[in-house]
């Protein structure tokens, strides 16, 4: 019997067998698929190679904001090559760290759960002490439109795949994958059409900075909000896609249409019904928040099979950390301990650093918001990138920083530097204490602080 079985092969379950070689060598991982992460091959890598290419050319065709005439002809044929090329790397890193490890600790396979401490894999029985379900998950489509469409629908599984850039593409869902992926084949030049079902982009909570969002966003990008496709049909050369617009029955043709609208669970293929048949639907798994563990049996959930905060850097840590309560069991710990930090990758960026807008209201928080427009700040007038706005949560009564909204110019580096204040449980006092170079982007950080304590300052 083992003392930890590791189902799944990408950043949970990677980070989990890392941690737990340091403490047994009883251990065994098994894995269907690649034995890379979704993160390097299909994910948070080749997606930022993408928008980077992306960025430099707008950045090209609008030197004008930084009052520099250019007149370029950009050749956008080897793009795609070049995503390639470079996922390539990053997951070649990957799956050399995996072969280096035992072969006795890693099996290739599907894993089913035959009772509580068994699971089958490739006909043959495997027993543990406990197990960590890092299995992860998968793009959601319509299966009749795939049916329909056959390669002319792809996700974002699909779209790193493609030969070279197309001419069209029509992108369903304003996510935070969706504007992503969106504006980066907007900036390369492909004709693309965002279909949203609510009025709502990326992954802003606060109404004034959503409604931001949008309308700068819609300003660049064809946006429907509130409208889905009618039906979709295929074409010689693609996609026809019949919808509805202000009553209005319209339709276009497209070559591929881009489905980036969630993501399910591979916790389905595990036949978890066989240890008990409360678990029989997984969206209602009794999973412990914090510990991430199901009901009381030594099985931990990591990383996105089952989150709310389907991120790298949260996948890891909960796999760090739930070899801790595998060995430990069942004294089990708290996995989730990172402060939030969400950053989406559009342009401007946005990001949200400790505790968001929604949630600070959830929780019926009494706080001030600090803001600051970046229209006008200085920094951001000099780099031709003076959009967006930043808001931050101050605490009524401790006067603690609890969280933050950004959407703005370099979010995702001002984000970090916020989820580390808010970790250190800083006031908004000790806040205003710390250096300020001019001219930065960080100066409207303080705006933002100083607009709160004014507000703190007439409350009392």
């Amino acid at each position: 019997m083992y003392d930890i079985i590791i189902i799944g092969a990408g950043t949970a379950g990677i980070a989990a067998y890392k941690e737990a070689i340091k403490h047994t060598q009883n251990i065994l991982i098994i894995n269907d698929g690649p034995w890379d992460t979704t993160c390097a091959r299909v994910g948070c890598m080749p997606s930022k190679v993408l928008i980077s290419t992306a960025n430099r050319m707008y950045d090209i065709q609008h030197a004008e904001e930084v009052s520099l005439n250019v007149e370029s002809k950009i050749d956008t044929s080897n793009v795609m090559s070049h995503v390639r090329q470079l996922r390539d790397r990053f997951t070649a890193a990957t799956i050399r760290d995996v072969n280096s490890w035992p072969s006795e600790h890693k099996i290739s396979g599907k894993a089913s759960f035959k009772n509580a401490n068994t699971i089958l894999v490739n006909n043959k029985e495997y027993q543990a002490k406990s197990f960590i379900l890092a299995v992860g998950s998968t793009p959601t489509f319509d299966q009749k439109w795939k049916d329909e469409l056959g390669e002319h629908l792809i996700t974002s599984d699909q779209v790193f795949e493609l030969e070279t850039l197309p001419k069209s593409i029509a992108v369903i869902g304003s996510g935070v994958i969706a504007i992503e992926l969106a504006q980066a084949m907007h900036r390369l030049g492909v004709n693309t059409t965002i279909f949203a079902r609510s009025k709502k982009v990326g992954s802003l909570t606060s109404s004034n900075l959503q409604e931001l969002a949008q309308q700068t966003l819609n300003k660049e990008l064809n946006i429907k909000f509130e409208v889905l496709p009618d039906s979709v049909n295929k074409t010689e050369k693609g996609v026809n896609i019949k919808f509805t617009e202000n009553n209005e029955s319209k339709n276009i043709n497209v070559e591929f249409l881009l489905v980036a609208t969630g993501r399910k669970s591979y916790l389905n293929t595990l036949n978890l019904s066989s240890i008990s048949k409360d678990f029989e639907n997984i969206r209602n798994l009794p999973v412990h928040s914090e510990t991430k563990q199901l009901a009381d049996f030594p099985i931990f959930i990591t990383g996105d099979a089952l989150t709310t905060t389907p991120l790298q850097h949260e996948a890891a840590n909960e796999g760090r950390g739930s070899v801790h309560n595998c060995l430990n069991y069942p004294q089990v710990k708290n996995i989730k301990t990172l402060t939030s930090l969400g950053i989406v990758f559009s342009s401007p960026e946005m990001a949200t650093a400790g505790q968001s807008f929604k949630r600070l209201k959830q929780q019926n928080i009494d706080f001030i918001t600090g803001f600051v427009s970046y229209e006008k700040q200085g920094r951001a007038i000099v780099l031709g990138k003076n959009k967006g706005a930043i808001e931050v949560y101050i605490d009524k009564k401790s006067r603690k920083l609890l969280g933050a909204e950004l959407f703005v110019d370099s979010a995702e580096h001002m984000a970090h530097l916020l989820s580390w204040m808010i970790h250190q449980d800083i006031t908004l006092d000790e806040v205003l204490d710390q250096a300020y170079y001019h001219p930065t982007l960080e100066e409207g950080l303080r705006t933002a602080f100083k607009h709160a304590r004014r507000q703190l300052n007439v409350a009392h």
